[in-house]
């Protein structure tokens, strides 16, 4: 009786399944603990040093000579320098040229993006394998820094707008992240709707985009990010500083120590501390990526995770 009793508890625990991993089971109070410890540790490495910017470029002359540089503990808040940088001149114009760069190259980029990423994802579509090759050969070899100069030269755009678009304007990874969550969608879908006499346009503006909306938000904000950070493509193809973007009359201000222009004479009675100038910029160039993130944060787990599961 004993072993036949034994027996099935032996047959069970053979097939049972194996032992989860440490790091896969439920933490106790002290894994608990630490990890908020690492977490609290992280947030504060982050805005401990956003604080400081801040507060640095919201005060007087006089608080920062008191604290020998960058100001801690915020003592008088005072908004000069952010009316004088915003209140017309270099930073405000590059400012704008940002901005305007910004939008008007995360249209054309999505334009670009989406067609090619819905024309691939169709398996019937003229050449698009071979043209997905091309693609994805040119994520591993690039012409290099001086033959693209001298295309962006012989073309005539230096010394124009289009220079700081055009050369950045796709971006392959991400036309295979929208190529991916376009190959997700139902292809009853886009049957039922071409059987209704739909083309290829129309599926893809009523029915693939609203769909997409996850996917698209996401690779917006990495076109508007990448846009509104770059500062190469205007180093070398622009020598008009009137055309500056924000990034380029940042690194002027902060790295090479040079005064924003109508601004020298205040920097040098007194009425506006250098640093609290250089904070500034760099609290502006920071406002609108800050803005936009949290609102495309809730697409990013369905956007970028969706579309790569296959594809």
């Amino acid at each position: 009786m004993t072993s036949m009793t034994v027996e099935p508890a032996k047959r069970r625990s053979r097939w049972a399944a194996p032992p989860r991993p440490v790091w896969e089971g439920e933490p106790g109070k002290a894994g608990l603990v630490a990890k908020g410890i690492v977490l609290a540790g992280a947030c504060l490495a982050i805005l401990f040093p956003l604080w400081i910017v801040i507060v640095t470029s919201l005060s007087s002359p006089e608080t920062i000579s008191r604290a020998g540089g960058l100001v801690v503990i915020p003592k008088g808040i005072t908004f000069v320098a952010y009316q004088e940088l915003l209140g017309g001149g270099q930073v405000q114009r590059a400012a704008l040229v940002s901005l305007g760069v910004t939008a008007v190259g995360t249209l054309f980029s999505m334009a670009v993006s989406v067609l090619c990423a819905y024309g691939l994802s169709r398996s019937g579509s003229l050449g698009h394998r071979w043209m997905l090759m091309t693609l994805l050969a040119t994520m591993f070899f690039g012409a290099g820094l001086i033959p693209t100069y001298l295309l962006v030269q012989a073309l005539g755009l230096t010394d124009t707008y289009l220079a700081l678009i055009l050369p950045s304007a796709v971006s392959v990874f991400n036309i295979l992240v929208l190529r991916a969550f376009f190959m997700n969608i139902s292809q009853e879908l886009t049957d039922s709707a071409r059987i209704d006499g739909a083309g290829d346009f129309r599926i893809l503006w009523q029915i693939v985009m609203p769909l997409s909306r996850a996917v698209l938000a996401v690779i917006s904000l990495f076109y508007a990010v990448g846009y509104w950070s770059a500062w190469f493509n205007a180093s070398i193809y622009l020598t008009d500083q009137d055309m500056m973007p924000l990034q380029n009359v940042m690194i002027q201000i902060v790295q090479k120590q040079e005064p924003p222009t109508g601004l020298g004479q205040l920097i040098k009675t007194n009425q506006l501390s250098p640093l609290s100038v250089q904070m500034a910029v760099m609290v502006l160039a920071l406002v609108p990526v800050a803005i936009a993130s949290p609102f495309v944060q809730r697409h990013f787990k369905k956007g970028m995770l969706t579309g790569a599961v296959k594809g």
